[in-house]
């Protein structure tokens, strides 16, 4: 059985609901502190599924996910490169994608290029939203299907009015040089679009992947869509559409079934 940890801080908000995503896709679930797995980095070895949920890791008191993304830059950076390599796959959700794009693990270096040995500048940032204010709401999102992304496998599948997640953030426009978002565009590291781009993000981009496709970053909240009765329209849906598993439960699911066949 694939191990999943979920890394947490004080004013993580979200650890408990990706430790029931992680769970329902037939992982065994460790919820650990950052602060104990940066005692003891090697800790991460023991892994396959390693996920920074959302929040507001040490109230935001800096910026949304600074402090998180510094302790993960110095003490993680190197075994969540290492973690990857052997075939593990990474989320960050919401305070979780802010902090892999700070610490240097997202978008990550093109196919075929060396991984840094130290902990590359960020050429991404998530930042206020274009109206200045918090976004609390379901929203709805296109998936990239030329993305290499593990995680969004078959979700576009998914007709519009079900391809759906929950969103809450008040810092998750994303924003890059022209060349910066380019580079993204051409790679395929876009995975996923907002279809009403509400908080103004560069090319409607709302989840981005690295070049393995297994180091996924995105604002919308999948782990909160774990059963269709929490679609917000639920009762309106075709009981016929709502068979099988909902698009946040297929994306964790993608997950575990990818490190499942690298220790197949």
């Amino acid at each position: 059985m694939p191990r999943a940890i979920v890394l947490r801080a004080p004013g993580t908000n979200c650890d408990a609901e990706l430790c029931r995503a992680f769970s329902l896709a037939g992982a065994a679930v460790e919820l650990r502190t950052l602060r104990e797995v940066c005692a003891a980095p090697a800790a991460l070895d023991s892994y396959d599924l390693i996920a920074f949920p959302g929040g507001f890791s040490y109230g935001d008191d800096v910026a949304s996910g600074r402090i998180f993304a510094l302790h993960t830059r110095q003490h993680l950076y190197g075994p969540l490169c290492e973690a990857v390599a052997r075939g593990a796959c990474v989320i960050g959700v919401c305070n979780g994608f802010q902090v892999l794009v700070q610490c240097g693990l997202l978008p990550g270096p093109d196919a075929g290029e060396e991984i840094p040995s130290a902990a590359p500048a960020a050429t991404l940032a998530l930042t206020d939203n274009a109206d200045g204010r918090f976004h609390d709401r379901w929203n709805h999102y296109e998936v990239n299907s030329r993305s290499g992304c593990v995680w969004t496998r078959g979700l576009d599948r998914f007709p519009a009015d079900l391809l759906m997640f929950p969103m809450a953030h008040g810092e998750g426009r994303l924003w890059g040089s022209a060349e910066a978002i380019d580079r993204l565009e051409r790679t395929g590291s876009v995975a996923l679009r907002y279809v009403e781009n509400t908080n103004g993000s560069c090319n409607r981009i709302a989840g981005v992947c690295d070049a393995t496709g297994r180091v996924f970053g995105l604002m919308p909240h999948p782990e909160r869509f774990l059963s269709w009765l929490h679609h917000p329209f639920w009762t309106r849906l075709d009981p016929a559409a709502r068979q099988g598993p909902t698009p946040g439960q297929m994306l964790f699911s993608n997950a575990v079934e990818a490190v499942s066949k690298v220790h197949a």
